[in-house]
């Protein structure tokens, strides 16, 4: 057995993203924001028990293990200065030798009662001033960089830590300062957020932060539950038996994303549709430019995943209702839009029909047709 064999039967088997029916409205915001993170994360909203923390947990472990600096805490990259730690890339810059490791990518869950020390890292301050040096204690965002950090019910976090987790999500970085002592570190991580609306609505402000807004909701389809139930039971009696039906599939996916990541500086986005995406976004009444970027990432980001070099039209319309629905102004008495009215601007927008199905469609939160 290779070593690499070794260390897939030891990791703890987690249910193959491939195998996940239905749910295509998160499983393809999960997808795009690991093509290309600076989408900006995804928050998933939708009824308990729809499968949120078993998709994200099955995405991270479908990813490909990745290059690291050995034995570094923030997962530094080996080549890159912009993903190095300061330590590792004053190494790197005076040509050191670095050791080097591969990992799977990080999936780091967030848990409710964390404290901003335990979020961000501490420092040692009695030793900083005795020793002379900065000892830095690092937090979950330390570990994870160039993962996925998984905060589930996140509209019951407290807001100073949503904050806190956007803004080194934006920015990359995490600084950390404690009575004139200043450390940062690389933070960068596609940050998922899950929640119920019943329990309450993220701030405005917050969750305009967030790239895509997935709304996901109970299979009502009889067979559709019957084949996710048997699927389940069939996982729990023998996992590695159920994960060996999905290799290929899994494998196949992986490579996919890999292409994915390595043609998505390549793609290009028509000016004359940029400008009707802005066009979409002002219709809407959109507050900023976040959703025209995130529309534009991710749209490049789907073209991307299927192989191609030029957006399309239908590109963005499968991703502009992601990107813009939690963003529309709106009463407080509302709740977010299910996409309806983003699918009708997209539609008088682009020239294209809005069909009946589509309309009904959105109505449900489902993913829509227009103009096929």
């Amino acid at each position: 057995m290779t070593s690499t064999a070794k260390a897939a039967t030891a990791r703890r088997v987690v249910f193959p993203f491939t195998a996940i029916v239905g749910q295509e409205e998160m499983k393809l915001a999960l997808l795009l924001n690991v093509i290309d993170p600076k989408i900006g994360g995804v928050m998933i909203m939708g009824d308990r028990g729809t499968g949120k923390s078993t998709t994200i947990r099955a995405l991270a472990d479908l990813l490909p293990e990745i290059p690291v600096v050995a034995n570094d805490p923030f997962n530094s990259h080996p080549s890159d200065p912009e993903l190095m730690s300061d330590e590792v890339r004053t190494a790197f810059l005076n040509g050191e030798n670095i050791p080097l490791a591969q990992q799977k990518v990080q999936m780091v869950d967030l848990p409710l009662g964390a404290t901003e020390d335990r979020v961000c890292g501490t420092i040692d301050i009695e030793k900083a001033l005795s020793e002379g040096v900065k000892a830095f204690e690092p937090g979950l965002l330390a570990k994870a960089n160039r993962g996925i950090l998984y905060v589930d019910e996140v509209n019951l976090l407290d807001d100073h830590l949503v904050d806190v987790l956007l803004d080194s999500a934006a920015s990359g970085w995490n600084t950390v300062e404690r009575e004139g002592i200043s450390i940062r570190h690389p933070a960068r991580f596609v940050l998922v957020g899950s929640g119920n609306p019943e329990e309450g609505e993220l701030r405005p402000q917050l969750l305009d932060r967030f790239g895509m807004h997935a709304e996901i909701h109970t299979v009502k389809e009889p067979p559709l539950r019957v084949q996710i139930v048997e699927q389940r039971s069939e996982f729990d009696q023998n996992p590695h038996a159920f994960l060996e039906q999905y290799q290929s599939k899994q494998e196949e996916l992986q490579q996919t994303i890999i292409n994915a990541q390595q043609l998505l500086p390549s793609v290009t986005l028509d000016y004359d549709l940029r400008v009707k995406i802005s066009e979409v976004c002002s219709e809407m009444d959109v507050d900023g430019l976040r959703g025209d970027i995130v529309t534009n990432r991710a749209a490049k980001a789907i073209a991307a995943f299927e192989g191609r070099t030029e957006v399309t039209i239908d590109d963005i319309r499968r991703v502009i209702t992601l990107c813009l629905r939690h963003r529309l102004r709106k009463d407080p008495l509302e709740s977010i839009d299910s996409g309806y009215k983003v699918e009708k601007a997209f539609a008088r927008v682009f020239g294209v029909e809005l069909s009946e199905d589509s309309a009904a469609a959105n109505g449900t939160g489902q993913k829509a047709t227009a103009g096929r």
